[in-house]
């Protein structure tokens, strides 16, 4: 067999550049270390902000833990599972609390999880660890004061192809013994749903996918068919993001709604890869207004 070159075309037309190009995140803004500090300067105005219940451990495994921000008065609270990006190799839910002050103030909970990072763990593993925060908040949901029947997920990035496994109809529910619609909707940010364009470039060596994993670890090929296993999605992308992660979130959407499903897209034309996120945890957004509708069902 003959060994691709450097420009053979690997996908859609792209050669290994390119394609590295269209998943270069970092490279579609002027200063990612400025918005790293964002990421930052944000989550610690709202540590210091909100009230936080910090390390709970929801996988034992593996020593995950999140931290819960709790709505204030009485509960149950609807609770909102955010799980960070980075590529699945970089940050951690101390960056990322900058998600919570737009819902908490509506009165939603608030949980931002971590999972151990690619290469130590595998995008499996990584999945496994995600799927077991929801296992944790059902089973544990009134002893901290929120409502098992009103768990929502979202995250952004590589967060976004989580949430996707957390929606995806491969029987992981079930054998973790939660109901059969126990996610009741999601936001999903520049999500990567369809793996095969990153197993093809620089990202991979990191995750050292195969085919065949690539494709088992893909939310665009385990969507749910049973109504009972969908729920509303909201998505959305910056304006200045690669034509291939708008790609990847249109055709997500796109396929989602076909199966059925309830979808909405919300503009973000001025946002990209990095503040789109901030912007759902920032009051009066778009992004944020259409969640807080969505989890309170208006």
């Amino acid at each position: 067999m003959t060994a691709l070159t450097p420009t053979d075309r690997l996908w859609r037309g792209f050669d290994r550049a390119a394609l590295d190009h269209q998943y270069d995140a970092r490279g579609t803004v002027p200063d990612y270390e400025a918005e790293a500090r964002a990421y930052a300067e944000y989550s610690v105005a709202a540590m210091m902000s909100l009230d936080r219940r910090a390390d709970l451990v929801f996988d034992p495994a593996s020593g995950s833990a999140l931290d819960l921000y709790p709505a204030a008065g009485p509960g149950p609270h609807p609770v909102f599972i955010w799980v960070h990006g980075g590529y699945w190799r970089a940050l951690s839910k101390q960056e990322n609390a900058f998600i919570a002050p737009a819902l908490v103030a509506a009165g939603v909970s608030v949980a931002v999880i971590d999972y151990t990072l690619a290469p130590a763990a595998t995008l499996e593993e990584i999945t496994r660890q995600t799927r077991a925060a929801v296992g944790w908040i059902h089973r544990h949901a009134a002893a901290q004061g929120l409502d098992a029947n009103r768990i929502f997920v979202g995250g952004s990035s590589a967060g976004g192809h989580l949430t996707g496994m957390l929606l995806a109809a491969d029987g992981w529910r079930a054998e973790a013994g939660l109901p059969q619609g126990v996610i009741k909707g999601a936001v999903s940010l520049s999500g990567l749903y369809d793996l095969e364009p990153v197993r093809l470039g620089r990202v991979n060596d990191w995750l050292g996918l195969d085919a065949t994993r690539a494709r088992r670890l893909s939310p665009l090929h385990l969507l749910p068919t049973d109504p009972a296993d969908g729920c509303p999605l909201i998505v959305s992308y910056g304006g200045s993001e690669t034509a291939e992660f708008k790609r990847q979130t249109d055709d997500y959407l796109a396929a989602w709604t076909g199966h059925g499903h309830p979808g909405r897209f919300v503009a973000m034309e001025d946002c990209n890869h990095f503040d789109i996120a901030r912007r759902l945890g920032t009051p009066g957004t778009p992004l944020a207004e259409a969640a807080i509708r969505l989890i309170h069902g208006t």
